[in-house]
């Protein structure tokens, strides 16, 4: 069953009920805000939209049968490059219903980067927002793109504007036949460990992400989502479709502050809120700062947080914990290849288990390789692989990348890890990211996570630096909380209690960067402070 079936579902039952909102809080900080701007339904510049079950199943299919009409083809590409806003689901759901695949763009690619993907997709129809017609116009002629299509006002010369183009079309279903096995989705692999992949997913792909995430968190049609992280990664996107699978409410959060957050979820009653963990710290440094008083909102429906793109430091949840004692909360782990999170997640009873990525997802295998790809002892390290419906096809016109990382069904993750004796998974860090001192191996994670146990600190990076002895040194990149100060020689005694060859040779102060999905941007810190370094030189190959 093709996921777009859902959605016909949602629109035959639940049509008059709301299916999206988005919030765009930007517009409560202008100067002319009143509050009768929180309208149900207004242009794009207002505080809050939203939109039915019953209008996105019409606007996904006025958009597939447009496609159809100009000859969009099973197999073709169509490229989505908007920030989050409440037309991005329907203009995927309406690539998908005509059997074309849909390619989703990072919204931070520069003009080049997206000329690079739209090329290695094959992406013969793109749909953009204001935010990036002077990036396109740069490298428009060097694309093979046949069809633009814009979501906004003031229409570029060489685009069709998206609304005014649907608006002529029958609203019905195209009546596409669909199977599982169809090509659906193109997704780019982040980039942490090298420039992006193309990774390419069949229909069961979708709709199994959509159950995995039902199963975890048990979503029903009483709950509304909160869905804060950009659409074109594969994890904001196959959170949400718990909601599908359920027929419930999300709403679309456009900022991430604290602030913001917490009115959000006050406001539109949301029950669940998938955060990254620089967003969880910021709101909890804003609660301790005085920033945030929670007895000014109502939070008492909100009953899940969970976190995913990375690992958690235990810390941080039982700082949460200490706030929200009524929350649960689980982590997700996947991949862009894996169709996202939940191949691997905690479970929300087991809370006590955190700092642990968790167990096998629902229908999903794991094991723990090493580098013959013979499973190891239980509390050995090897490479992570992952098993289930969600596995990629392959990276799209690069077999020998594909043959690298699937084996006999197996995805082997690049990432390192070991399981407890209660067959829980601990991350360790990347594969390609191992620090090798002096003949150790050194696993930057986990000097990460004691770092992050200190009051003054609000993010770290650890990464290798060239050392003509050790070959590597161990380096911390190190982000202080506003309105604290932290010196080098506070750190090192602070690291007394790590083992010697664990402890960071070098401490610099300055921001860490993230990249959208919350992943620590490894390769940028390399260049900066390193030039490179031999992990980043693997990384390339």
């Amino acid at each position: 069953m093709p996921i777009t079936d859902l959605l016909t579902k949602n629109a035959r039952l639940y049509g008059d009920d709301v299916a999206l909102v988005e919030i765009n809080p930007l517009v409560r900080e202008r100067p002319d805000w009143k509050e009768s701007n929180l309208v149900e339904a207004a242009p794009r510049d207002v505080y809050r939209r939203q939109m039915t079950w019953g209008e996105f199943d019409k606007k996904a299919n006025s958009f597939a049968n447009h496609l159809l009409y100009k000859g969009i083809k099973r197999g073709e590409k169509v490229g989505i490059l908007l920030m989050n806003c409440i037309e991005w689901l329907p203009i995927y759901f309406g690539v998908l219903r005509t059997g074309a695949i849909v390619v989703p763009l990072n919204f931070r690619y520069a003009a080049d980067e997206i000329a690079y993907c739209v090329d290695l997709a094959d992406i013969d129809v793109l749909v953009f927002g204001p935010e990036f017609t002077e990036r396109i116009v740069a490298v428009k002629d060097s694309m093979r793109v046949k069809e633009y299509y814009y979501v906004g006002d003031d229409t570029p010369d060489f685009a069709k504007n998206y609304e005014k183009e649907i608006a002529y079309f029958t609203r019905k279903d195209p009546g596409i036949d669909i199977t599982d096995d169809d090509d659906a989705a193109i997704y780019f692999s982040s980039g942490t460990t090298g420039f992006p992949k193309a990774i390419l997913h069949n229909h069961l792909s979708l709709l199994s992400s959509s159950e995995v995430e039902h199963k975890h968190h048990g979503q029903t049609r009483d709950d509304t989502f909160l869905l804060i992280p950009p659409l074109y990664h594969t994890g904001a996107k196959m959170h949400w479709f718990g909601s599908l699978a359920s027929g419930s409410r999300a709403v679309i959060l456009r900022g991430v502050k604290p602030e913001w957050i917490i009115n959000t979820v006050s406001e539109e009653h949301c029950t669940i809120v998938w955060l990254l963990v620089p967003w969880a710290q910021d709101i909890l440094d804003a609660i301790e700062r005085g920033d945030i008083k929670l007895e000014d909102y109502r939070l008492s429906q909100w009953r899940l947080m969970h976190i995913g793109a990375q690992p958690v430091p235990p810390s941080l949840i039982r700082r949460w914990k200490s706030y929200f004692p009524h929350h649960e909360y689980d982590t997700n782990y996947g991949l862009s290849e894996s169709i996202g999170p939940g191949c691997v997640h905690l479970g929300v009873e087991n809370i006590h288990k955190v700092g642990a990525i968790g167990v096998p997802g629902y229908k999903w295998e794991v094991k723990i390789v090493d580098p013959e790809g013979n499973t190891v002892k239980q509390g050995e390290v090897g490479e992570l692989c992952v098993k289930g419906r969600g596995v990629m096809k392959c990276y799209y016109k690069d077999p020998a990348a594909t043959a690298e990382v699937l084996k006999d069904g197996w995805l082997y993750t690049g990432d390192m890890a070991m399981q407890d004796e209660d067959g829980f998974i601990f991350l360790v860090d990347r594969k390609k990211d191992v620090i090798i001192s002096g003949g150790e191996n050194i696993y930057p994670v986990q000097i990460e996570d004691f770092l992050r146990k200190h009051g003054s600190i609000k993010d770290v990076a650890v990464i290798g630096l060239p050392d003509a002895r050790l070959g590597e040194i161990t380096c911390a990149i190190i982000e202080v909380k506003p309105g604290f100060t932290c010196t080098e020689d506070e750190i090192n005694t602070f690291c007394a209690d790590l083992p010697r060859y664990k402890r960071p040779r070098k401490i610099i102060f300055a921001e860490v960067p993230r990249n959208a999905t919350g992943k620590i941007e490894k390769p940028k810190l390399r260049d900066i402070y390193a030039g490179g370094s031999v992990v980043a030189a693997e990384n390339e190959i």
